[in-house]
């Protein structure tokens, strides 16, 4: 018999302003720890020098992470013209540096070629699994690889403003798996100048947004209090993406025991995938037929 997790069972959202220093799972853990709760994770991993927007999800949340892996995410990022690294970003070592320097319409007319449905390989420097090992232990170690290119849809690429003939600051908005250092290793690459990021915020994943996000120096200043979960957004946020419908009572206690429950009507055709609530309360998520909901995911809340 496994060891029962300690910890309450507190569920929801929190919204951190990630600073730059600290790894995706360590904020985590640092999160579940404040909250004294169960279960944590988060939604969609930033680099540990980036900084913005890290959903972290408690408790019964973690169950709607999954649905917000097609989700759009928002970046703002500095590029640095005319440098190249061995990461893709200012950690790095430099590889070759040249006096090449773009006006800005011709890094805005060389933009469109990174959006719409694009190919992209990933930073040396990455999370990428090769033979088994992740790519960054390879290239720590000296080695060098052949990462293959990855589909990736990207929605926005667009060019903020030029803080000087060195630094342009750019938004890019894509789908799942996109990194920002690919992409500005090869704008600079299209534009004969090199390039790589100087730093990088993410500001919005799907329905979440930085402007509702908590730094993290507060979440550790409630921590263990009766005042944190106020912080907490709710579970159903994160299923904003798909449609909802009406449980019913005796629909609804079907479905928290995992069997096919009565909706009421919607704008749901057979077979869509939607989420069930009952008086506002996310019940389950699952496929729509005849009538019920089939659950995939039951919320206990």
């Amino acid at each position: 018999m496994g060891r029962k997790r300690k910890g309450r069972d507190v569920s929801g959202w929190l919204l951190v302003d990630k600073p730059a220093g600290m790894t995706s799972t360590a904020v985590v853990n640092k999160v579940r720890w404040c909250f004294d709760a169960k279960k944590a994770g988060h939604a969609g991993t930033l680099d540990p020098d980036a900084t913005g927007l890290l959903p972290v999800a408690l408790g019964e949340a973690t169950k709607t992470i999954a649905y917000l892996g097609d989700a759009l995410k928002a970046y703002e990022f500095r590029m640095r013209l005319g440098v190249s690294t061995t990461t893709d970003d200012a950690e790095g070592e430099v590889i070759e540096e040249r006096d090449l320097r773009p006006i800005d319409a011709e890094i805005e007319a060389a933009l469109s070629a990174f959006v719409g449905d694009i190919q992209q390989v990933p930073p040396q420097f990455s999370a990428v699994k090769v033979d088994g090992e992740r790519a960054y232990d390879i290239a720590r170690g000296g080695g060098e690889m052949e990462l293959a290119a990855r589909d990736l849809y990207v929605d926005e690429l667009s060019l903020i403003g030029r803080v000087d003939a060195d630094h342009v600051d750019l938004r890019f908005v894509c789908g799942s798996g996109g990194y920002v250092r690919s992409i500005a290793r090869d704008l600079g690459e299209v534009l004969g100048c090199l390039g790589h990021v100087l730093w990088l915020k993410r500001v919005w994943v799907g329905p979440f947004d930085m402007e509702e996000a908590v730094a993290l120096d507060r979440v550790e200043a409630l921590a263990k209090t009766a005042e944190i979960d106020a912080l907490l957004e709710p579970v159903g946020l994160a299923l904003d993406g798909l449609p909802e419908m009406r449980a019913t009572e005796a629909g609804a206690v079907r479905l928290r025991n995992g069997n096919p429950g009565q909706v009421l009507p919607g704008d749901v055709d057979y077979g869509d995938l939607a989420w069930a609530s009952l008086d506002g309360v996310p019940v389950a998520v699952g496929r729509f037929r005849s009538g019920e909901l089939h659950p995939e995911r039951v919320f206990n809340l």
